[in-house]
C-alpha cells in the first residue's frame, strides 16, 4: 500500500466536495433576489424576462465551461481547476455587488462570470469522487453534489430571513441590499471553495478500495471500464438519447427555481393567503433541502435498482408533480400544497445530478468522466435557458392580469417534457455489460453503436 493510501482517507474528498458545492449552490438561490429586482417601485425595476436572462446566462455558462474544466483537470490537476473556479465565482459576485446597478452589469458579473466559476469548480468533486469510489458511484456522486442543494438553503435563508434577512439589514459601501449581499456572498464563496480544493486530489493509478473484492471489480470493469474518449462517446446514439432525457428532466426544476417566488406570490394572493413572503421563502428553503436529499437518495437507490430504472422513475414522478401542481397540490391546500409540491420538485430535480454523471461513468467509463460529463452537461445549459424563459415570457405576457391561471401553461409544458424524457429513457438501450472490448480510435460509427447496444 502506498504512502498516499495510508495517510489520506478517501472520505476527506467528500468533505471537500461538500464545502465546494455549498458555495456553488448559490446559483439556485437566485429566486430570493427576483422580488427586489422586479419591484417596479424599487431600485432596479427589471422585468421578469431580464431576471430570467441573468439566471439563464449563469446556467448556460456553467454548462459550457464544464467541458473546458474537464479538459483542464487532465492538464493542470483538480486542485488548480477548483481554485480557479472559486476565484472566478467569488470575484464575479463581488464585482456584481460593486457595479451591479444595471441589468447588463448583473448579466455579465453574476450571470456569465459567476456561472463560469461554478462550471470550473463543479465537475472537480464528481471526477475525483468517482476515482476514489469506483465501488459506490451512484452514492458518491450524490454525496459529492449534495452540498449544492443544501447550500442554496443557506444562501436563501441568509438573504431572506436569518439574522433579519441580509437583504434588509446589510449595507456595504452604501449599496442597496441586493448588491451588498452579492459582496458578502462573493467573499464567502471564495473562502469555501479554496478550503475544499485542498483535498481535491486524484488517487494513485493502481488504487483499489479496501474490501472491494475481485468479483466486484470484474463487474465494475464490465459496466464502466471501457473509458471512451469524448470523440468516441459523441459517436454513440446512447449519448444523444441520454442528453435529450437530461434536457427534459432538468427543464422543470430549473424553471421552478427561477419562478417559485413569482409563482407563489401570484397563486397564493389569489387564494387570500397572508404572509406570502414567508411562505415562498419556506418553499424555496424546502426545495433546496430536498434538492440535496434527492441527490443522495436517488444516487444510492440507483446503485440497487440500476441507473436506467432510477432515471425512468425520477423523470416520471417529476412530470406528474408538475402537471398536478396547479389543480392538485395548491387547489387542495394552498400553503401546504405549495410547499409540498416545491419539496417534491426539488427532490426529483436533485436526482439528476447523481444519476446522470453516474450513468456517464457506466456507459463511457470512469477515467474520462470529468470531460465526458461536461459534454453531457450541455443539456443542463439548454434546459437552463428554456426553463426560466418559459416562465418569464408567460409572466411578462400576462402583465396586469389578475388571473394566476397563466402559470398553468408553463407547468404543463415542463411536466409533459419530463414524461417524454421518462419514456425515452425506458426505450433507450442501456446494457454496458455487453461491451467487453476497448474501442479504438478508428472504430466506425456503426461498430461503436453496436458495441454500446
Amino acid at each position: 500500500m502506498t504512502a498516499t493510501r495510508r495517510t489520506f482517507s478517501r472520505w476527506w474528498v467528500v468533505v471537500g466536495a461538500v464545502l465546494i458545492q455549498l458555495a456553488l449552490g448559490a446559483i439556485y438561490a437566485w429566486s430570493v433576489f427576483t422580488g427586489a429586482l422586479t419591484d417596479p417601485n424599487g431600485v432596479y425595476g427589471f422585468s421578469a424576462s431580464q431576471t430570467a436572462w441573468i439566471f439563464s446566462a449563469g446556467l448556460a455558462t456553467f454548462a459550457v465551461v464544464m467541458i473546458v474544466a474537464g479538459k483542464l483537470q487532465a492538464k493542470l490537476g483538480p486542485t488548480t481547476v477548483a481554485l480557479a473556479g472559486g476565484v472566478t465565482l467569488g470575484l464575479g459576485y463581488i464585482l456584481g455587488g460593486i457595479f451591479g446597478n444595471t441589468f447588463w452589469a448583473q448579466f455579465v458579473f453574476i450571470g456569465v462570470m459567476g456561472g463560469a466559476g461554478v462550471g470550473l469548480a463543479y465537475v472537480v468533486p464528481i471526477a475525483v469522487g468517482v476515482r476514489w469510489f469506483p465501488d459506490k458511484k451512484g452514492l458518491i456522486t450524490g454525496l459529492a453534489v449534495a452540498g449544492f442543494g443544501f447550500g442554496a438553503v443557506i444562501w436563501v435563508k441568509l438573504a431572506g430571513s436569518w439574522f433579519g434577512g441580509l437583504l434588509d439589514t446589510v449595507s456595504i459601501l452604501g449599496l442597496p441590499g441586493v448588491q451588498s449581499v452579492f459582496i458578502v456572498y462573493g467573499i464567502a464563496f471564495l473562502a469555501l471553495v479554496v478550503l475544499g480544493s485542498l483535498v481535491m486530489v486524484n488517487p494513485p493509478e493502481d488504487y483499489v478500495p479496501a474490501g472491494w473484492t475481485p468479483a466486484e471489480q470484474a463487474t465494475a470493469a464490465a459496466n464502466g471500464g471501457l473509458d471512451y474518449a469524448p470523440r468516441q462517446m459523441l459517436r454513440c446514439p446512447q449519448f444523444y438519447l441520454l442528453w435529450t432525457v437530461f434536457v427534459c428532466s432538468a427543464l422543470a426544476g430549473l424553471m421552478v427555481i427561477y419562478c417559485i417566488k413569482l409563482f407563489g406570490i401570484d397563486i397564493l394572493s389569489g387564494r387570500g393567503v397572508v404572509g406570502i413572503g414567508a411562505v415562498t421563502g419556506t418553499a424555496m428553503a424546502w426545495y433546496a433541502v430536498f434538492n440535496g436529499l434527492g441527490r443522495i437518495l436517488w444516487g444510492g437507490l440507483s446503485d440497487h435498482l440500476g441507473r436506467k430504472t432510477a432515471i425512468v422513475l425520477m423523470t416520471g414522478c417529476q412530470g406528474l408533480v408538475m402537471l398536478l401542481i396547479y389543480h392538485g397540490f395548491i387547489h387542495v391546500g394552498a400553503v401546504h400544497g405549495f410547499i409540498l409540491a416545491a419539496a417534491l420538485i426539488g427532490f426529483n430535480f436533485g436526482g439528476n445530478f447523481a444519476l446522470f454523471p453516474a450513468a456517464t461513468a457506466d456507459l463511457f467509463g470512469n477515467k474520462n468522466v470529468g470531460t465526458n460529463y461536461g459534454w453531457l452537461f450541455t443539456a443542463y445549459g439548454v434546459a437552463g435557458i428554456v426553463g426560466p424563459l418559459l416562465a418569464g415570457v408567460f409572466k411578462d405576457a400576462a402583465a396586469g392580469a389578475t388571473d394566476p391561471s397563466m402559470w398553468m401553461t408553463p407547468f404543463i409544458i415542463a411536466g409533459t417534457a419530463c414524461l417524454v424524457g421518462s419514456v425515452l429513457m425506458a426505450l433507450m438501450p442501456y446494457n454496458p455489460s455487453a461491451r467487453n472490448e476497448r474501442p479504438a480510435d478508428e472504430v466506425s460509427h456503426a461498430k461503436l453503436a453496436t458495441a454500446m447496444d
